[in-house]
């Protein structure tokens, strides 16, 4: 199932860092993690799926990108991030 409209705008309720902040870091750290988190159900019923994985790692390495530059930009930030978040680091 994908991300839909509804969820995708309450998730940037959520993270945003200004009244209209749709693109920060924390935004789409946080709608990177909801995909990688519905995808990874997905893995566990369809296990050769190998074109979706594909896209999961691009997906992930995109998360750790934006990630270790909230590390270098505002260490603060970025421990908020993934507290909220639930992300192992």
């Amino acid at each position: 199932m994908s991300l839909t409209k509804e969820r995708k705008q309450q998730l940037i309720g959520e993270y945003r860092r200004g009244a209209d902040d749709t693109g920060s870091a924390e935004v789409q750290i946080a709608i990177l993690t909801t995909r990688i988190t519905e995808l990874t159900g997905h893995f566990q019923v369809h296990k050769k799926d190998y074109a979706s994985r594909r896209g999961l790692l691009k997906m992930v390495s995109r998360r750790r990108r934006l990630l270790d530059y909230l590390k270098r930009v505002d260490p603060q930030r970025y421990l908020d991030v993934i507290k909220r978040l639930d992300i192992r680091k």
